[in-house]
């Protein structure tokens, strides 16, 4: 079967891809430094999939330790890109920690491809690089807007950076560079084993963490940033999907890349999204329905780099990767808080 190198492999989406992947009938080479994770998901993912893999920790910044593996792990098929920091409010904080770790970071992995033959690419990118869209929901030709922090600026300058790649000169082996990027949207929950989940290293980056930490009573009270957005009720709108459908969609993009599809471009994009908008408040509301408790909330200010409200059209990933989306809302809540209870049983 053919060899995946996944960089940010215990990462959250990462993790959830690489059980997918096993699952899938893959060989997997997973790379992490473990600044956004944690070492011992590598072996979770192994106790789901009662298989193995090999794990190495390696910064994609250090391009002559990422070459040291890529020399000890040859015959890669295709990389999914994961690695990067991915804090909205963190990057508007310190823009140049983001440019160099994302961008420098992929500029590495490139290079790398070409080195070692590696044709196959598929790229985490997001939502994000539609800014603060005029319409929605976005499709894949939406006009790519002023991104609203330097995060989503990485990503909209990563995903430039790769369609200028694959149009510049075909490798001397005349195997064609072939890269998917996918756009994700609010990923959330866990994996239905509770096994790995959103591991949160300090202070959290996305709202459910901060629900589950509050229920868990972790934190005194869970705090709406911004009540004055032109949305139906004043907070930001959003797509959640389920972190596990976000990976079966990585399993679709390797297949794609690997397959024998001549309809197949050089450059591709997809939304991966439920298209379906929902508030801050009506998240809260979810949560407490599914799982029968009320939390303790109360507006904040607004957070820099939030766009107002932006949801997908996924219909193209639907048609063309055959993607489906298999988890509800209820269940996105049910394993967020699943998932946090094991980690009070059983921490990483």
């Amino acid at each position: 079967m053919a060899r995946i190198l996944l960089t940010g492999s215990t990462g959250y989406i990462g993790s959830h891809t690489a059980v997918a992947l096993l699952e899938a009938g893959y060989e997997l080479v997973g790379l992490d430094n473990y600044s956004c994770s944690l070492a011992g998901v590598s072996q979770r993912i192994q106790e789901i999939t009662g298989k193995t893999y090999t794990q190495h920790r390696v910064d994609l910044v250090d391009a002559a330790a990422l070459n040291k593996v890529l020399e000890q792990e040859p015959a890669i098929d295709a990389v999914i890109h994961f690695a990067a920091f991915k804090a909205v409010g963190e990057s508007s904080a310190y823009p140049l920690q983001y440019f160099r770790n994302n961008l420098g970071g992929q500029i590495n992995l490139m290079q790398a491809c070409d080195q070692f033959g590696i044709r196959n690419l598929v790229f985490s990118s997001s939502c994000t690089v539609y800014g603060n869209p005029q319409v929605i929901p976005v499709t894949e030709e939406s006009p790519l807007l002023e991104p609203e922090s330097p995060y989503g600026r990485t990503k909209a300058v990563g995903e430039a950076m790769l369609r200028d790649w694959v149009k510049s000169t075909v490798p001397q082996d005349g195997q064609e560079r072939q890269v998917i990027a996918l756009r994700y949207f609010n990923p959330v929950g866990a994996h239905p084993s509770a096994r790995i989940g959103e591991c949160t290293v300090g202070v959290p980056d996305n709202l459910i963490p901060y629900i589950t930490q509050t229920a868990m009573g972790k934190r005194a009270q869970l705090t709406v940033f911004g009540n004055d957005y032109p949305t139906r009720d004043g907070t930001c709108l959003r797509d959640y999907i389920h972190v596990c459908d976000i990976a079966a969609a990585h399993v679709d993009a390797v297949n794609r890349l690997l397959g024998q599809d001549s309809s197949i471009t050089a450059w591709s994009v997809y939304n991966l999204g439920t298209g379906i908008g929902q508030t801050v408040l009506e998240m809260i509301q979810a949560f407490e329905s599914v799982n029968q408790m009320n939390l303790p909330w109360s507006y904040g200010p607004r957070r820099p780099g939030d766009v107002v409200a932006v949801y997908a059209n996924n219909r193209k990933a639907v048609d063309e990767l055959g993607w489906q989306i298999r988890f509800s809302l209820q269940d996105m809540m049910r394993t967020a808080w699943d998932w946090e209870q094991m980690q009070a049983k059983d921490p990483l």
